[in-house]
C-alpha cells in the first residue's frame, strides 16, 4: 500500500497490542525483558475489551490488531479476546513465541479462522545462532528445530504467516541463508528488526551505520525474488527503494559484496521481470501505535516514551492529537532528517533517535545518507 490509500494521519495502520509480558522463552534481544509469569498490571479481560471498543473509533476499515508480547498464548483469555474483536470486525494478527507446549496443533486448530496472519520469529541459519539469541526461560527446547517445525504446522492448517529476523553483528552474515529458508517455508512475508538497544537488547551489538546501508541495500536485491519484504527501525529502507527502482547503482562495502554474492549462489539471478518492491511510508507513531501490558500508550514498542494510558485515555484522541505524534506525521525532525528530501516517505527511526540522541525528533544515526536538498 502506497502513501495516499490510508489516511495514516487520521488513524494507524497497527496497532500492537502487548497483552502479556508472559513468555517461556528469554531472548536475548526482547525489548519487553518478558518474564515467566503475567504482572498483576496487566489488562483484564473487561478492559482489554473496552479497548477494543475504543479502537472501533478509528472508523472503518479498522485497523489490524496485532497482538503481542512476551507470548501472546500464555494469556488464558486470549480466544475471547480474540473473538470479541472479531465480532466488531477488527482484524486480528498474533505473534507468538514458539514452544513445543504452547503453539501445538491445538492451538493451531483454534487460531484457523481467528485471526488473518500469524508472526513467527527466525533470527539465524543455523541452530547455534538461533538457539543462542531465542534462549529458553523453561525446559530446554531446540527453538530453531521447533520454529522450522511451527512453519510445516501453519502451512498445514491454512493459516498465513510471515516470519521475523532481528538482525545485528552477530548474525548479519547469515541472512541470505535466513532469506532462503524464510522464501522456501511459503511465507507471506519477511520482516527484517534492525536491533534498538531496549530491554535486554542492551547485551548486543547493532550493526554501524554502514553495514546498515550494507543490508538495507541487500534487502532491496532479495525483495526481487518475489518475496515481500518490510524493515522495523530501518525506513530508509524506502529512500533505497525509490533509487535503486529509478534505476541508481549501488557498488557497497565487502558485507554487501558477501551478501550478494551468497544470495546469487543460493537462489540464482532474480527473474527478469522481477517486481519492483512497494511500501506504505510508517514509521514509530505515524501508521504505527503500541499499547503495554499495563495499557501504557507508545509509539512504538521500542520508542519507550509514554503518550498517555488506555484506562484513562481514549487512543484515538492520543494517536491524532498528541503533539509528539503530530510533529512526527508533519515529519518536523532534527538535524539532516529535518532538511531530507525522503523524510515523508522515510523519517528515520525515531526510538533510535531517541535511544542513541536522547531526542524522538533527532537524526537517525544509523543513516548514512547525506540530504542533497535543503528544505530547511
Amino acid at each position: 500500500m502506497r502513501a495516499g490509500q490510508y489516511p495514516l494521519e487520521e488513524k494507524p495502520l497497527l496497532i500492537f497490542y502487548e497483552i502479556t509480558k508472559a513468555c517461556p522463552l528469554a531472548c536475548r534481544h526482547c525489548r519487553a525483558n518478558a518474564i515467566l509469569r503475567p504482572l498483576p498490571t496487566e489488562l483484564s479481560t473487561k478492559e482489554a475489551m473496552k479497548l477494543l471498543d475504543d479502537i472501533t473509533g478509528f472508523g472503518k476499515p479498522y485497523p489490524v490488531l496485532i497482538l503481542t508480547g512476551g507470548d501472546p498464548l500464555m494469556r488464558s483469555d486470549l480466544m475471547e479476546i480474540i473473538d470479541y474483536a472479531k465480532s466488531l470486525g477488527i482484524p486480528v494478527s498474533l505473534s507468538p513465541a514458539v514452544s513445543s507446549k504452547l503453539l501445538s496443533e491445538d492451538t493451531l486448530r483454534e487460531l484457523r479462522g481467528r485471526v488473518s496472519s500469524v508472526s513467527i520469529s527466525l533470527d539465524g541459519a543455523r541452530p547455534e545462532t538461533h538457539n543462542y539469541i531465542r534462549k529458553t526461560a523453561l525446559e530446554p527446547i531446540d527453538v530453531f528445530r521447533a520454529t522450522l517445525e511451527a512453519f510445516s504446522k501453519l502451512r498445514a492448517f491454512g493459516i498465513e504467516f510471515q516470519v521475523n529476523t532481528t538482525v545485528m553483528k552477530l548474525n548479519v552474515h547469515e541472512l541470505p541463508q535466513i532469506f532462503k529458508i524464510v522464501r522456501d517455508s511459503g511465507a507471506n512475508a519477511w520482516e527484517v528488526f534492525f536491533l534498538i538497544r531496549v530491554g535486554r537488547g542492551m547485551e548486543l551489538e547493532p550493526l554501524d551505520p554502514w553495514e546498515t546501508e550494507d543490508v538495507v541495500q541487500f534487502l532491496y536485491d532479495a525483495s526481487l525474488y518475489g518475496l515481500p519484504i518490510r524493515t522495523v527501525e530501518a525506513p530508509f529502507f524506502r529512500r533505497v527503494v525509490m533509487q535503486r527502482s529509478s534505476g541508481a547503482a549501488y557498488v557497497g562495502g565487502g558485507l554487501y559484496r558477501e551478501l550478494i554474492n551468497e544470495l546469487r549462489r543460493l537462489m540464482g539471478e532474480p527473474p527478469s521481470n522481477a517486481k519492483k518492491p512497494s511500501f506504505t511510508p510508517t514509521r514509530d507513531g505515524y501508521g504505527i501505535i503500541f499499547v503495554a501490558s499495563d495499557g501504557s500508550i507508545y509509539p512504538s514498542g521500542f520508542l519507550p516514551l509514554t503518550l498517555g494510558n488506555v484506562r484513562r485515555d481514549n487512543i484515538v484522541r492520543v494517536y491524532r492529537e498528541h503533539p509528539l505524534l503530530k510533529a512526527i506525521r508533519e515529519a518536523r525532525f532534527n538535524g539532516k532528517c529535518g532538511v531530507c528530501e525522503f523524510r515523508t516517505v522515510c523519517g528515520g527511526s525515531r526510538a533510535r533517535a531517541f535511544t542513541e540522541l536522547g531526542d524522538p525528533l533527532g537524526s537517525d544515526p544509523a543513516c548514512i545518507y547525506e540530504p542533497r536538498v535543503n528544505n530547511a
